[in-house]
């Protein structure tokens, strides 16, 4: 039974602790100050790069899925594509105003990680420091530089942590309500939501904290997030589980397979290496620690979240949203640590080790270096290649950054076609594109060309369908010759789309102009072009 009496483990009136004294001194900014100004920076660094390169595939077609509001898409929540709804609608479709929601929620992520540092009794040292690991994180500039998904759940994930403290803290089991809307509200973001709501659930059944099961609040915060969410399940039951269509067909085909060891040094090398005893001793703390031990519900969470994706071969970034509650508790783990004269030599010490190794691995989150120098820089680093990619190009730019290049050159030369036509096909002309990215490309670079919405086979594109396309003239981005030949009459080449840096299956695509189909029309044989994945 924790004895949250004594004074070692008495954390609801307990002061924070800061054993070097630093908290006694004077101070310019305060402890509440200092997170604020890494969060500030945070926020000024991803904005000073917001159009550095050019617009993601994602970014692109959660903005066509805003244009196409709904309670569900096949490959995900609906919440994306009301926030691209809403910040085009005010700002327009420029990258900074595309990129500002991000750099927000990177902002409140700083924040609320100093906040999770002082819940569990950090000082001024902690809470800089916690906020700090957010800052030098390769793994949270990429997430947050880009409009994905990716960029909410983190924020998401840790208002759920700071409400488990709270209710730790507090005993105010009523919390768990306002739990069960965050995480109804975070799968209306993403599934992966549940993964995190289930290893709080079993971190819970494996601590003493299995008691708040025997309290109705708990139960009843379950109930509101099912609530919340389901509006997007029953989407999800109307159009035949797409979205596990996906999962299958990404797991079968598409997602790379790691080893635990692997798996390890992903996670590793996206937090910083050099922070990697920070996020350990965090886990050490939280089950260890004199006083971390009242919150180790939390380090069980991440335990089975590590188990539960290892078993699964889930996507690596998938742990990431976590991390911020293990900065956290690492943070408070050193400041106790460091303590006395060594303390105070060994913690600025570490805290310009961090910004160093931090700025050295900035240019592999963002795209802060012209591609070319990003390879020399990327070569003198050591890094030749790494196994966590597909669809790379041939000078072995990430994906992240290669879906970043060849998008508006698509729409031009498809444009050149299209203007090309005579003006009884240019009429009738449909643009087809063989994925989500190449539709999404013509969808928004487009209009400035005069061209129409493209359609498509693939994801949430094959659910909007041809429209009044019939399949008379149509302009097919990519795919093969003898395909379409056995579906149209003529079929010839009418240009290439070539991009340098773009990924492989990228550049170098023909554009075909198809006449004279062999089927009746688009309409009737649109259902044998779904492609899910």
């Amino acid at each position: 039974m924790i004895a949250y009496g004594r004074d070692e483990d008495n954390i609801t009136n307990q002061k924070p602790l800061d054993p070097s004294g630093a908290l006694d001194q004077p101070s310019r900014l305060g402890t509440r100050g200092i997170v604020w100004f890494i969060a500030l920076a945070m926020f000024a660094v991803l904005m000073a790069d917001a159009a550095q390169y050019g617009i993601f595939r994602d970014e692109m077609y959660y903005i066509a899925c805003g244009h196409h509001l709904a309670w569900g898409y096949v490959d995900q929540p609906p919440l994306i594509a009301l926030f691209a709804r809403l910040v085009t609608s005010v700002f327009g479709p420029s990258l900074y105003a595309i990129r500002l929601l991000p750099a927000l929620a990177a902002f409140a992520l700083v924040l609320l990680t100093g906040r999770l540092a002082q819940e569990m009794g950090g000082g001024r040292f902690a809470q800089g420091l916690a906020a700090l690991c957010i800052l030098i994180a390769p793994a949270y500039l990429a997430f947050d530089h880009l409009f994905t998904m990716n960029a909410f759940e983190p924020l998401i994930w840790m208002g759920g942590a700071l409400l488990v403290l709270r209710i730790l803290k507090t005993h105010n089991g009523k919390l768990w309500l306002w739990f069960g809307i965050l995480a109804g509200f975070g799968m209306q973001n993403k599934n992966t939501e549940l993964f995190f709501g289930f290893s709080v659930f079993v971190a819970l059944l494996l601590t003493q904290e299995r008691k708040q099961f025997r309290e109705p609040w708990i139960w009843l915060g379950g109930l509101l997030a099912l609530l919340v969410y389901l509006p997007n399940l029953l989407w999800q039951w109307h159009h035949g589980w797409p979205q596990l269509q996906i999962l299958e067909a990404t797991r079968a085909h598409r997602d790379i397979h790691l080893s635990p060891l692997q798996y390890f040094a992903a996670q590793a090398l996206s937090m910083n290496p050099i922070a990697l005893p920070i996020w350990l001793g965090g886990l050490w703390f939280l089950f260890f620690g004199r006083t971390g031990r009242v919150w180790r519900v939390l380090g069980w969470t991440f335990v089975v979240m590590v188990a539960t994706f290892i078993s699964l071969n889930a996507k690596y970034y998938y742990l990431w949203p976590v991390f911020p509650m293990l900065f956290a508790a690492g943070a408070v783990w050193i400041e106790r640590g460091l303590t006395g004269a060594p303390g105070r030599w060994l913690k600025p010490a570490f805290v310009v080790l961090l910004v160093v190794s931090g700025a050295l691995l900035v240019p592999l989150a963002l795209p802060v270096l012209p591609p070319q120098t990003f390879l020399r820089y990327k070569n003198a680093l050591g890094i030749h290649g790494t196994k966590l990619e597909h669809g790379t190009n041939r000078q072995a730019l990430p994906q992240i950054f290669a879906d970043m290049f060849g998008w508006k050159n698509m729409a031009r030369q498809t444009a050149q076609v299209y203007n090309s036509l005579p003006p009884q096909d240019r009429t009738q002309a449909c643009i087809f594109a063989w994925n989500y990215g190449d539709a999404g490309a013509i969808d928004f670079y487009g209009p400035r060309y005069g061209l129409p919405d493209a359609i498509s086979g693939h994801n949430s594109f094959w659910l909007w369908g041809p429209g009044h396309c019939t399949g008379a003239v149509v302009i097919v981005i990519g795919g093969e010759k003898k395909w379409l030949q056995s579906r149209y009459a003529n079929v010839e080449a009418a240009g290439t789309i070539a991009s340098e840096w773009a990924r492989d299956d990228e550049t170098n695509l023909m554009i075909w102009l198809c006449r004279g189909p062999k089927f009746p029309s688009l309409q009737k044989i649109w259902p044998r072009l779904r492609h899910y994945d």
